[in-house]
């Protein structure tokens, strides 16, 4: 609790990457994943049951850029489905409500109490990232978040994004916490100045 506390009292603005910061990336990417095998079963014939879980293998042990690739070769897909993979994931309507990671609720219900400022600020496609965000289960939150596109600027590392934030809202550097998870939203937070946090500590806590 302390890590909470601390950055409580000295931040008054908090900026979050979304994807494995606010919530599990593979909640969304193995729905989607789900609803192409059963788009394939329908179109091509295959068995979603055999495919649902080829896919989610390689996505664990290859990263998700691998999934239709070795999937198409598995499975025998023509390549014209790739379109159909990438609509997909840009514009899924997902089965199931994408869940915040209890810590990060938790936090993030105590900054809007305190009345200090929420930034959401993520890389990747904006279509796609958009289409996740509006299916969370945001707890009444979506109301106190700011969101930014890194796309619609520079992609992180580039601290444009964020320097644009700092600029709108008028923000002191001092004032503002950075929290993500991998290197380049270290590099952005130290490239505009401002404190950075790695999201394990406050799913520690």
């Amino acid at each position: 609790m302390s890590t909470w506390s601390d950055y409580l009292n000295s931040k008054s603005a908090f900026v979050f990457e979304l994807d494995d910061v606010l919530y599990p990336e593979k909640d969304y990417l193995l729905q989607v994943y789900y609803l192409f095998a059963q788009f394939m079963e329908y179109g091509e014939q295959v068995s979603a049951s055999e495919m649902v879980p080829f896919m989610q293998q390689v996505y664990q042990t290859e990263g998700a850029d691998e999934v239709f690739g070795k999937t198409a070769a598995r499975f025998g897909l023509p390549e014209k489905y790739r379109l159909n993979f990438e609509l997909l994931m840009h514009s899924a309507k997902l089965p199931l409500k994408l869940l915040l990671f209890q810590e990060i609720l938790q936090f993030l219900q105590t900054v809007v109490v305190e009345r200090k400022h929420i930034f959401l600020f993520t890389n990747g496609d904006a279509s796609t990232q958009l289409n996740k965000i509006r299916q969370v289960e945001w707890h009444g939150l979506e109301q106190y978040l700011k969101v930014y596109f890194a796309a619609e600027s520079e992609l992180k590392p580039s601290p444009a994004g964020l320097l644009q934030i700092l600029d709108e809202h008028q923000l002191d550097r001092a004032d503002v916490l950075l929290v993500g998870r991998n290197e380049a939203d270290r590099i952005c937070a130290e490239q505009a100045g401002v404190d950075f946090l790695n999201v394990e500590k406050l799913l520690l806590t």
